[in-house]
This record gives C-alpha cells, structure tokens and sequence, in this order.
C-alpha cells in the first residue's frame, strides 16, 4: 500500500497531541520524517500507517483521549564490540 504523507498538523490533529510531541516521536525514531522540498513550510510530512489514532467523538469530534505514544521503529542491531 502507498504512503499516504499527511503534514506535522495533521499529525497532530490525528494522534490529539501537540505538534512538538510528534517531533519528538520522529527524534526517538518512533515516526520517519519525509522531506518534500516543494512544500513552503518546513517540507515535513508523516506517513498515516505509523501514527496512532486518537479517540474522538463521532458527532462533534472533540477529543476523548490522545493517542498512545507510538513503539520505536525496528532499527539495524547494534554490533558487539
């Protein structure tokens, strides 16, 4: 399935936290950054698969509960020295 590449708002919007919290989520390595360098803004998207959803009200879509925070992405095993 494709990626569907959504802005640090939306991000937001979708998981019920605060736009500094998914920065942070992609600093941990929790969420990957894409760069669009055609966007004005800051260029940064994120994949919808990786973000969490949060619970909303079905009628007026005001926020239940904020999403959990993400697992860490699968990372390359470190070498024993």
């Amino acid at each position: 399935m494709p990626e569907q590449l959504i802005t640090e708002d939306l991000a937001a919007y979708w998981t019920g936290r605060p736009a500094t919290t998914i920065r942070r989520w992609a600093a941990e390595g929790r969420l990957t950054r894409h760069q669009d360098r055609a966007r004005r803004r800051n260029g940064v998207l994120y994949d919808l698969a990786e973000l969490p959803e949060a619970k909303r009200d079905k009628d007026t879509r005001a926020l239940i509960t904020p999403a959990e925070t993400p697992p860490l992405l699968d990372q390359a095993p470190l070498l024993a020295a």
